[in-house]
């Protein structure tokens, strides 16, 4: 087995390349998946998804949370409904327009995204120490030059309050 962050192949080996990403992506998405087993009981992975548009994009109308979740308005009002009988969303009138509904956190729901962002940042610090300083270094440039093809914007510094799982508005 190679040692970590030491060059394995061809520099140009866009096979090896993907095959690397894809191990990190499932790495991600174990720590992602304990992060939330507080609330995996309370809501599905989709569900969850919403409360982190809606901490991130403070209260929202049901179209434009549909759009951002690249779901049917039906769909995003059935998990709606689901989230606010579990006490972790809310409906209120829209002050602009009082034919329509704006949908927001409650206090629980904001604890909630809270909760598994620490968690998970916690995880991916623990794993980010165990590598060497030079590799920490590699590791920037080169997720930052992936984000940058794959069009996601840089999470600020701050992590939790801005892009709650990463997910970017």
């Amino acid at each position: 087995m190679a040692e970590i962050g030491a060059p394995v192949g061809d520099l140009d080996d866009v096979d090896a390349v993907t095959r690397a990403v894809l191990t990190a992506s499932r790495l991600l998405v174990a720590v992602s998946a304990r992060s939330l087993a507080e609330v995996e009981e309370r809501v599905t992975l989709p569900q969850f998804r919403m409360l982190v548009v809606l901490a991130s994009r403070g209260a929202t109308k049901l179209v434009d949370l549909a759009e951002l979740l690249q779901v049917a308005p039906s769909t995003a009002m059935r998990m709606v409904d689901r989230l606010i009988a579990a006490g972790l969303a809310d409906r209120q009138p829209n002050p602009a327009n009082r034919r329509e509904t704006i949908l927001g956190l409650t206090d629980e729901g904001r604890r909630t995204v809270e909760t598994a962002t620490v968690r998970r940042r916690a995880e991916i610090a623990a794993i980010v120490q165990r590598l060497r300083p030079t590799q920490r270094l590699a590791l920037i440039e080169a997720l930052d030059a992936f984000n940058e093809a794959g069009g996601e914007p840089p999470a600020s510094a701050g992590g939790a309050e801005s892009q709650p799982l990463g997910w970017a508005l």
